[in-house]
């Protein structure tokens, strides 16, 4: 070989000295000639110890032949560029991977002077690509072995690969699914799940995936997103697990937990994160995921009356305290729910709370129940306790379990002293044998037992209950409930003697009214008729005025006495009908304006058109409230006169208020007397100074009546002259107004036929006033005296109306009537008019029970006879031929 000689190209030279990478001159038989400095640097050989070695000695064995082979084509003149691998052995003895590349220097003939060899070392590289390639071996045996299921998709989510796991899971042959969408194996119902949950790095999917046979599978997929150096998303890989059986083990522990009302939470003080069951968020009522991570979130959920107890309660359950609690939530409708929470509590070496998991309990039916049952049992301590009456209970075999006071200061003995007792001891023996064999099927055992022993030896009259005890439909005792009767007997002697002389005292006043009655019936009979049929001087006129007005103010006050004596026992019932309060105030006007117009006074009534024409109320009982109040106005009016005004009150219930007020411009009424103004008996004037007569009840008996139609009464205080008075009553309103049953006064009846009328009266003085003042009217009449004359009077000849005395010989009024009615059919039967001297409660009931139509108490006017007569003509006068 000849003499590298660098002088002669100063180029090389520098180039072979400057590379940094190893460059050897080798001859052409294999021998280093010459290296450069990078020489050493790469394989540690010095230029020195270099020349003179055999490329093969540096050359590991396996890749020589490839060196060797390479060498050939280039000394043969097929260079090539390309690169060969090469393992050189360093100095050290190391071996390391170099890339290698071989040229060949000639002379001007073309003859080879030597090669160059070019070596780098890329052992580094070469160990990387080693690691990757068996990191991809790996990856495909991890991947060809994997029980989850490996998948790369695209970003259009395309599959771009599965693994061979695919097959058992779901059925498919990786090749089958490769360019599919993803999405044609999800369930529907996961879809807009999937769909709506926003790509990031990492993230986990639990769906459920189809079977090749058309079964599902649940599957839980983490997900990671690859993507390149500029952060553009390459594809997304996803690594599937079948978690079938666990999400089978979890919906079966929800649906426990749903049935148990059960909600389980965790609590990781160390990360301070809380994570709850999806049935913890339907006890509590709440959208899924809307509570917040933090630990503290609980306190929220809690009522507001029990935060400090619970908060206490997860305080002391870190430190090892109570793992129980019961408490209040306050649900968001507002509604409270119990609950009931346990814990349980994971510490670390240090003692300290790391971990805390619990559940929480919907404990409401639990805890009402016990609250109803806590209820009942305070309520049967609290009625055993207060009750006014002795409670005893029993086991089956009489011996006493407990009792109560009453029971205690009804026998002497304490209530220690009782229990334990058997109840002979305070009863025969007889009867509690009684009680124990019979008192389930025979409620009459309670019945003999009427005394019980007191510790002194006396018996106490009792009224005794018997009750099993009942418990899981078994008899478990009885209770035995006595009242002390002492007081009650005394109070029902006294009761029977008060009965007594109540009976007595109205016997006493209907024999009194009927006595009184019967005669002033002749008396002012008697001067009506004078008064009407008679011609008299001036002097007898003035007698019988005097006569027939001491007999209308003598029946007045007996009237009022009667009237305020009904009221007052709550006899007093109303007639409802059909009526227009124009008609009954007109009415009670027409009867006192005489008064009025003697003493030059005006009466005004002011009625608004919108007051109903028809409402159903008691007509006389109104039309006696408006005659004591106009009287007493007219009475204490000396000039001017009074007002009537009635007002609407407005419409409740199907009933209407009317408000009626009686303004007067009399002499008024002190202020000091008004507190007495409604009181019985009472009157403004001093018994023996008064001017007015009367006996004080017109305006006890107003209130009272008032008070009956759920109305009230008062005197207004003004600072004009005269007295207000005002009212309201409630009258029950009619759907159709019909036309009221009475009429106004000055309305002329029309020209109507004679009757025949039957008058059965004993009193030979009543007959005659009847008679007198009938006939005057122009009807027909006849007399019987008793209830047998009666019927044999029917029997021969028909009549339109009797006025049947109640009391008469032989048969009275009411059993005739009886009789008339089942004698006789109804075209036949002829109207009956009750004629009474009695006026007390029931009198009148009595005889509209027993067939009458009608009732007048005695004494007998002549406008009240014309009243009857006309009413009962109309209904008559259509049967006259």
């Amino acid at each position: 070989m000849h003499k590298i000689d660098f002088n002669r190209d100063p180029v090389f030279k520098q180039v072979f000295t400057c590379a940094p990478n190893a460059i050897a001159l080798v001859s052409i038989d294999g021998m280093i000639r010459k290296v450069n400095p990078s020489f050493y640097e790469t394989l540690g050989y010095t230029e020195q110890e270099a020349e003179g070695l055999a490329l093969q000695e540096i050359t590991h064995p396996a890749d020589w032949p490839g060196v060797s082979k390479r060498l050939d084509e280039v000394l043969s003149g097929n260079e090539s560029f390309d690169e060969i691998e090469m393992r050189c052995f360093q100095k050290n003895g190391n071996l390391i991977w170099t890339s290698a590349r071989i040229s060949i220097v000639r002379d001007e003939t073309a003859s080879p002077l030597y090669f160059i060899l070019h070596m780098i070392d890329i052992s580094e590289k070469k160990a990387t690509h080693q690691r990757l390639l068996e990191i991809e071996d790996m990856y495909n045996m991890i991947s060809q072995n994997a029980q989850d299921i490996i998948t790369f998709v695209s970003p259009d989510g395309k599959i771009q690969y599965v693994s061979p796991s695919i097959c058992d899971l779901l059925g498919y042959e990786p090749e089958e699914l490769i360019g599919r969408e993803s999405m044609e194996l999800n369930h529907p119902d996961d879809l807009l799940q999937i769909q709506s949950t926003s790509l990031i790095d990492q993230n986990i999917f639990t769906y459920r995936a189809r079977h090749k046979n058309g079964t599902y599978i649940w599957l839980e997929t983490a997900t990671k997103l690859i993507r390149d150096e500029q952060g553009h998303l390459l594809n997304i890989l996803g690594i599937g697990r079948d978690i079938t059986e666990r999400k089978m083990y979890q919906d079966s522990l929800a649906e426990a937990q749903h049935i148990a009302a059960l909600g389980s939470w965790e609590i990781d003080f160390l990360e301070q994160k809380i994570t709850f069951s999806d049935e913890f968020f339907h006890i509590y009522n709440l959208p899924k995921n809307s509570l917040p991570t933090d630990p503290t979130a609980l306190i929220t959920l809690i009522h507001p009356e029990d935060q400090a107890q619970f908060k206490a309660f997860t305080d002391q359950a870190r430190r090892g305290g109570p793992s129980s609690l019961e408490f209040r939530n306050l649900q968001p409708d507002g509604s409270i729910k119990y609950m009931q929470i346990r814990v349980s509590v994971l510490f670390d070496e240090n003692g300290r709370a790391t971990r805390m998991n619990g559940t929480t309990q919907d404990i409401t039916e639990r805890k009402l129940n016990e609250l109803k049952l806590q209820e009942s049992v305070e309520r049967y301590n609290s009625l055993k306790k207060y009750n006014h009456d002795a409670v005893i209970s029993l086991d089956v075999h009489g011996k006493i379990i407990n009792t109560n006071e009453m029971a205690a200061k009804l026998t002497g003995h304490s209530i220690a002293e009782m229990r334990g007792q058997n109840i002979s001891k305070f009863i025969s023996e007889q009867n509690v044998s009684h009680i124990l064999s019979h008192s389930m099927e025979d409620l009459t055992a309670e019945r003999n037992i009427n005394k019980i022993r007191h510790r002194d030896g006396h018996d106490v009259e009792v009224l005794v209950t018997i009750a099993p005890i009942i418990i899981n439909k078994q008899n478990a005792g009885y209770y035995v409930i006595a009242k002390d009767m002492t007081e009650q007997k005394a109070l029902l002697i006294a009761k029977e003697a008060a009965e007594k002389t109540n009976k007595a005292k109205s016997e006493f006043l209907a024999m009194m009214s009927h006595e009184i009655r019967t005669p002033m019936n002749g008396v002012i009979g008697m001067t009506d008729l004078l008064l009407n049929t008679t011609e008299l001087d001036d002097e007898q006129q003035e007698y019988v005025e005097i006569i027939h007005k001491s007999g209308n103010t003598l029946i007045t006050i007996i009237n009022d006495i009667l009237d305020f004596s009904k009221i007052e026992a709550g006899k007093t019932e109303l007639q409802m009908q059909s009526m227009d309060i124009r008609d009954c105030i007109a009415e009670a006007r027409d009867v006192l304006l005489p008064k009025a117009t003697e003493k030059d006074l005006y009466v005004e009534i002011d009625v608004p058109p919108d007051i109903p024409r028809a409402l159903l109320g008691d007509y006389d009982r109104i039309k006696q409230i408006m005659l004591n109040i106009i009287g007493n106005a007219i009475k204490f009016t000396l000039s001017g006169g009074v007002t009537i005004r009635v007002e609407d009150g407005g419409s409740e219930n199907g009933r209407r208020q009317l408000k009626f007020t009686f303004k007067d411009t009399g002499i008024g009424i002190p202020k000091e007397k008004l507190i007495y103004l409604f009181d019985p008996f009472h009157q403004l004037d001093s018994f023996m100074t008064r001017k007015s007569e009367g006996t004080g009840l017109g305006l006890a008996i107003s209130r009272k009546l008032v008070e009956l139609m759920s109305g009230d009464i008062w005197v207004e205080h003004t600072d004009e002259l005269g007295a207000t008075f005002v009212c309201t009553i409630w009258l029950k309103e009619l759907e159709d107004e019909s036309k009221p049953t009475h009429f106004p006064a000055d309305e002329e009846p029309a020209a109507l036929k004679p009757l025949k009328i039957l008058i059965a009266e004993d009193n030979e003085i009543n007959q005659i006033i009847l008679t007198k003042m009938i006939e005057k009217m122009g009807h027909i009449t006849s007399i019987v005296e008793n209830g047998n004359q009666v019927i044999r009077a029917l029997a021969y000849d028909r009549y339109d109306i009797i006025f049947m005395d109640v009391r008469m010989p032989e048969m009275n009024g009411i059993e005739a009537t009886r009789q008339i009615k089942d004698m006789l059919p109804p075209e036949q039967i002829p109207y009956i008019i009750a004629v009474t001297a009695n006026a007390l409660k029931g009198d009148r009931e009595k005889c509209l029970e027993a067939g009458m139509d009608d009732y007048i108490s005695k004494p007998i006017k002549t406008g009240i006879i014309f009243e009857i007569i006309e009413k009962y003509q109309k209904q008559i006068q259509p049967a006259i031929r």
